[in-house]
Order: structure tokens, then sequence, then C-alpha cells
């Protein structure tokens, strides 16, 4: 009874009836749910909706569609410790029953919507940076467990994940989600083993290629110069601060990735539009 939302509901229920609010939503799922509605979306703010509507209803015809023109990718329900549902969950009903056996929940009442350019795996490890804090730290699975998951995650992100790593979230989220003592801990893997088994793929990419297809994990993006538009200036090469671009005047330079820490420098310095970011490590190695 300390829910802002169950106070809300209980004057209605008082005018109107158990009946009449038992009326609404699913068998199971009875009345209305408010969801903050946020993320890459037309439409965003509080809305209150009917238990049993679907994902595919709200996002698109509360919601707007995506923002932008943008495809969409993912929709992440319940709050921090809710999971990351794909296009194939967007007719699922929403109600308890649904989202929890859909990989998320309905938690808090949290419904963020991502499109083509997040990175799941960078998604992931947001959430699990909040866990890790909120922690109360009584039981070692939650405490300890999902800080291992969080430095999995970083280690991924920043280009130094393994296979290894990959079966590491796998084991590791379903020893927490079993043996964690309360409620956050053992739904704080959702996160994680949602986008595992919906974006395997995206995890794959940056273990073993270096790549981070949406562009956001820094130490997996490359400056690169490109021959045709480079000049020889020798701006890039002044401006560098760490000494990784090299290049005699008036020849084509090179940005050394080894030395390379991401600031950016070169590409605001830059005038002829030579230097860009590459998310393919093949690509900038051959470059």
């Amino acid at each position: 009874m300390n829910n802002v939302e169950t106070f809300a509901n209980i004057p209605v229920i008082l005018l109107k009836g158990a009946e009449w609010f038992t009326s609404i939503g699913t068998e199971k799922s009875k009345g209305t749910k408010v969801f903050a509605l946020a993320g890459k979306i037309n439409n965003v703010g509080l809305i209150e909706v009917p238990m049993g509507i679907t994902l595919r209803e709200i996002i698109y015809e509360i919601g707007g569609g995506i923002k932008g023109g943008k495809k969409f990718k993912a929709v992440q329900t319940g709050g921090p410790s809710g999971g990351c549902l794909t296009e194939k969950h967007l007719d699922t009903p929403i109600d308890y029953e649904s989202l929890t056996a859909a990989g998320s929940m309905m938690g808090s009442g949290g419904m963020i919507v991502l499109d083509e350019d997040d990175c799941m795996v960078s998604v992931a490890k947001f959430y699990l940076d909040f866990i890790v804090e909120e922690s109360c730290g009584k039981c070692a699975p939650c405490r300890i467990g999902n800080k291992r998951l969080y430095e999995t995650l970083e280690r991924i992100c920043d280009g130094k994940g393994t296979e290894e790593d990959l079966e590491k979230l796998y084991n590791l989220s379903n020893v927490i989600k079993d043996t964690s003592l309360c409620g956050l801990g053992q739904t704080s893997p959702n996160p994680v083993l949602s986008t595992l088994n919906n974006f395997y793929d995206e995890y794959k990419e940056h273990v073993f290629d270096k790549k981070c297809r949406s562009g956001k994990c820094k130490n997996l993006l490359y400056y690169v110069i490109d021959d045709e538009n480079c000049v020889g200036c020798m701006a890039c090469v002044r401006v560098c601060p760490v000494n990784a671009i090299t290049g005699a005047k008036k020849q084509t330079h090179y940005i050394h990735q080894d030395k390379c820490i991401k600031c950016g420098a070169c590409m605001q310095k830059c005038q002829f539009d030579a230097i860009s970011l590459k998310s393919d490590y093949r690509i900038s190695v051959e470059s």
C-alpha cells in the first residue's frame, strides 16, 4: 500500500466499485497501468493504459512511432532490472505474466524505446551500473556478482572481451538470479540475459570482431585518415596530444591506433573532412 499508483487507484475503485475495476484488463492482471514512456519515440510522457494492451499499440499508436523515422530495435520495460524486448515481442500483451515470460517484467512501469543507433551491450552495462550502486550489499550474489557482471560488460565494450566472458555472463547471471535474497537481486541480471538472448550477434561482434555496429562504444571506434582527402597540412599532427599521428608535410598522414586515445581533437581540427570515425577494426587497420 506504499505505491503512489495504488493510492491513485483507490478513490476511483471506491467510487465505481471493484467489479468495474476488474472488468478492465486480463484474467490475471486487472485494471490499468501507468507507464513512463521514454526513449527514441515521438510522444513521451506518462500514459495510463488497460492491462492487456500490446507493446505495438503503445509504441506506434500512443507513442507515435520511432523518432526521426528510425528503425525500432528494442523496448526496455520494468525499470533498471527489466529486460529488453525485440520486434518479435511487439504483439506481447502488457500483463505481469506475459512480460515475465518474455524475459522482462512490469516492475516500476518504465518503458524505454530504443532504435537502430543503440548498442545493446552498452545498454546492459548502463543498467548494471545502476544496479551495482543500488545493491544493499546484504547477499554476496547481488553485491559481488553484479559487480563482476558489470566488469565483464565493461571489458567487452572496451574491446577486451573473450569468448569465456560470454559464457561467464550467462552462468553468473543465472547464479545471481537463483541465489539472491530479494527481488532486486533476483531480477538484476534481466538486462544481461535478455540482451544475450535477443542480441547475441552484437555481443559476438564486440568480442570477436572488436566492432560496435551502433558506434556507441568509444573504445571500439577508430579515427581513420582518408588518403583521398588528406592534403598533408600537418594540422592534425600538431593538435594530437599523444603524438599518435605521423606523416610528412604535403603527404598523407596516418593514425596509429595503438597510441590513439580517441579524444577527437584531430577530426575537429581537420578542414578537409579527411578524418572520420570507423566502427570496424578491420577497415581501420587496412586504412
